[in-house]
């Protein structure tokens, strides 16, 4: 008798066709893992993917959205070396990106769980073993749900390529999952964080993790001079850039000599025109960050081990409830949203 599962799915784009439907249990191959998911988190980029608004071509349909997921493996290929029955692992958003240069593919967004690869609203999903890395042992299930995307995402542009140091002076932008891993990454490692948001009533929320100074935009949108006031001159070392558009002269004005923009969100839109003269005076770099590879994903879970980093969760629903886990996600929340399969 066919063994059946759950699992969301889109027979088309827009969070109204998201459906619940069961299908029979899949067989991992030779180098696959056959994985029983505890829990999904959602971020910006699936509910992008969910309305048809990014992805160049369409996913295989019906699909299943979201990327990030922590479970347990529960069945391995023949041809396995990496896992064992048992293990708890996550999935790497880029799953062929282990180490060095990224593949070609992921500038036409391939091989990224999600979409275009199915995702991981499912009570079983399969991944390769070489898209998967150990679980940290200091989080709970909801907790390490959140780390795929949005904590790789803040990682990669500070500590990867941003080689962030003790004194460092970072700038974090909003409270979404990012914004606030970037803000727990630079506590751990010494660094000193201004933390800008449009609401006021979250600023103590987020002096509270960490951050020595916050710039309220709804009062104060060019913040790039308060920033230059907070450091007497100086200027920031880091932008984490979620906002994009024109937020990018901002950032690029609050920088201090030879200051990284980690360019990772377009909340404010899609493109910006941004003045060059700073820039080089600055000898300013912006880069553009898409998550990160496998090694690093390590790396990162080594450190929130040894920093005991918490992500913050605002909200967890049931597998059942996931449509309304989307609709906050479109509302905004302070740190992440989980869906937690176990309920």
């Amino acid at each position: 008798m066919t063994r059946m599962m759950q699992k969301w799915q889109l027979p088309r784009f827009g969070l109204k066709n998201l459906e619940l439907v069961s299908v029979p249990l899949p067989r991992p191959g030779a180098r696959d893992l056959l994985i029983e998911v505890s829990a999904v988190s959602l971020n910006y980029r699936d509910k992008l993917v969910v309305n048809g608004e990014l992805l160049p071509e369409p996913p295989l349909m019906p699909f299943t959205p979201a990327s990030d997921m922590v479970g347990r493996v529960v069945a391995i290929g023949k041809n396995v070396t990496r896992f064992n029955t048992g293990d708890r692992v996550l999935g790497n958003f880029w799953t062929q990106w282990i180490d060095g240069k990224p593949p070609q593919e992921m500038i036409r967004h391939g091989l990224s769980l999600g979409g275009p690869l199915p995702g991981m609203l499912a009570k079983y999903v399969l991944i390769h073993e070489d898209a998967a890395v150990m679980a940290p042992m200091s989080l709970s299930d909801v907790e390490a749900s959140t780390l795929p995307v949005a904590a790789l995402t803040a990682w990669f542009a500070l500590v990867e390529t941003g080689g962030l140091k003790a004194g460092d002076i970072v700038v974090t932008e909003g409270t979404g999952g990012v914004a606030l891993f970037g803000l727990q990454f630079a506590h751990a490692f010494g660094a000193r964080v201004i933390a800008t948001s449009r609401r006021a009533n979250k600023l103590e929320r987020i002096k509270a993790l960490g951050a020595s100074d916050v710039i309220d935009t709804s009062i104060t949108p060019n913040w790039s001079a308060a920033a230059l006031g907070i450091t007497e001159g100086r200027g920031v070392d880091h932008v984490i850039e979620v906002i994009g558009g024109n937020n990018l002269h901002e950032a690029a004005a609050s920088l201090a000599s030879g200051g990284r923009i980690a360019q990772i969100g377009f909340l404010a839109g899609m493109s910006a025109a941004i003045p060059v003269v700073p820039l080089m005076l600055k000898r300013a770099v912006i880069n553009g960050i898409s998550v990160g590879h496998r090694r690093a994903f390590d790396d990162m879970n080594r450190a929130i081990d040894a920093n005991a980093i918490k992500p913050m969760i605002d909200t967890i629903y049931t597998f059942e409830d996931t449509p309304a886990a989307f609709a906050h996600l479109e509302r905004g929340a302070f740190g992440k949203i989980v869906v937690d399969m176990s309920k």
